[in-house]
């Protein structure tokens, strides 16, 4: 195994884990990952592989059916994977935060409806928050749920939903009236069953077709249109309404961590596509690795992805302790995104005009990496929750 990227103290069980991850990434992701990318072909038999080896259910309870893993596992997991093909982790990434979302603070009867079916991949999960107009300012949120009788009916539209398609259970953030002066206070977290597929798919709720992008391809990213589409209450998650901003952000934190490790995964491929070539590529009589000008870029790349990996662990291992985590969750996707950017790209240079040619990895992976620089909030947004964070623990006494 190589040195990059390993984590200390770490059970047998994590272990096997990861060496049956890393083996299945290889052998399945790695050698498929650019005719299914270049074709936007959705990975059914990945998916199915995943599947079969309990992944669906790493974080979920025993009790449920689940491998009861903690965040820790689950993110090294994602790295691995990412370093196959980042869509491959888009698609458990959806899953993993709406069955966080239920283990913490859904009811006993949510919990028993969908953990255990969540655990095998028979219901999949995905989750939306961002509209069209509402980028990361989640408390101006316009969908809207009415109270009618023993329902709610939801009206509005939803954006950049990931897995919108192919999933079947969706945690939605929606406006309710609480009365609260705080606009955050007046959102609530409904529980959405829906088929799989496009169109209206059952009445009053229209999935339309795929957004088409310039990289994380395969997985699919749509919108979600509700118009007068009837909900009981009993699928408001929790239970109680005016608790959904709470929720959502438990499950970002989550989502943050695993954008992270998606970015820890992306640069460490890329330093291997890039260490790699550069001792077969010879330029004036010698390896191109053997020129100062690119040793040096090989050893700031591995240094990026050392520290990147490491602020990631550090974040999983602090939310897995029950601590608040969201200054260091956003340090780790702030760190990890930038620097996996700053290596794919190195990486791309070192391979010259072939990182151009649609036949390297390297292409694939230079259209993949800016997706992580937004994805569960930017840059931005993560310098405005770690700054709120130090003035919170740095407050002046003078």
């Amino acid at each position: 195994m190589a040195r990059l990227a390993r984590t200390a103290g770490l059970t047998d069980v994590q272990e096997e884990i990861l060496s049956t991850v890393r083996t299945f990434v290889d052998k399945e992701i790695i050698p498929h990952a650019q005719s299914l990318e270049h074709g936007d072909t959705y990975p059914a038999d990945i998916v199915e592989g995943m599947k079969e080896m309990g992944l669906f259910g790493l974080t979920i309870p025993e009790e449920f059916g689940g491998l009861g893993e903690s965040l820790l596992t689950y993110a090294l997991v994602v790295e691995q994977i990412a370093r196959g093909w980042m869509s491959v982790s888009g698609v458990i990434n959806t899953h993993f935060i709406v069955a966080h979302m239920l283990k913490q603070h859904g009811t006993p009867e949510q919990q028993q409806k969908y953990l255990p079916r969540m655990a095998t991949g028979e219901v999949r999960g995905s989750f939306s928050m961002s509209e069209p107009e509402l980028g990361s300012d989640v408390a101006a949120i316009r969908t809207r749920a009415v109270r009618e009788g023993d329902d709610f009916v939801i009206n509005g539209q939803k954006m950049w939903l990931t897995n919108g398609g192919t999933s079947n259970l969706t945690a939605v953030l929606v406006k309710t009236d609480e009365g609260a002066e705080k606009a955050h206070q007046n959102l609530t977290t409904f529980l959405v069953e829906k088929p799989e597929g496009y169109g209206e798919v059952v009445p009053g709720l229209t999935i339309p077709g795929k957004i088409d992008k310039m990289g994380y391809k395969g997985v699919d990213t749509t919108e979600m249109v509700f118009d007068g589409f009837r909900i009981p209450a009993e699928q408001v998650l929790g239970g109680h309404t005016g608790r959904g901003f709470r929720h959502m952000m438990d499950g970002v934190e989550v989502g943050r961590v695993n954008v992270a490790a998606r970015a820890c995964g992306i640069a460490l491929r890329s330093f291997e596509l890039a260490i790699e070539y550069a001792q077969q590529r010879k330029t004036f009589g010698k390896p191109i690795v053997e020129h100062q000008a690119i040793a040096f870029k090989l050893a700031e790349m591995a240094t990026k992805v050392e520290a990147a990996h490491l602020m990631m662990v550090n974040a999983a291992r602090l939310k897995d302790s029950g601590a608040r985590n969201d200054v260091e969750a956003g340090m780790a996707k702030l760190i990890a995104s930038e620097y996996c950017a700053e290596v794919t790209q190195e990486a791309f240079r070192i391979h010259g005009g072939y990182g151009y040619s649609k036949e390297y990895e390297i292409e694939r992976l230079m259209r993949e990496a800016p997706f992580l620089l937004i994805g569960e909030g930017t840059s931005e947004i993560q310098k405005t929750i770690i700054s709120r964070g130090l003035l919170r623990d740095y407050q002046s006494r003078g």
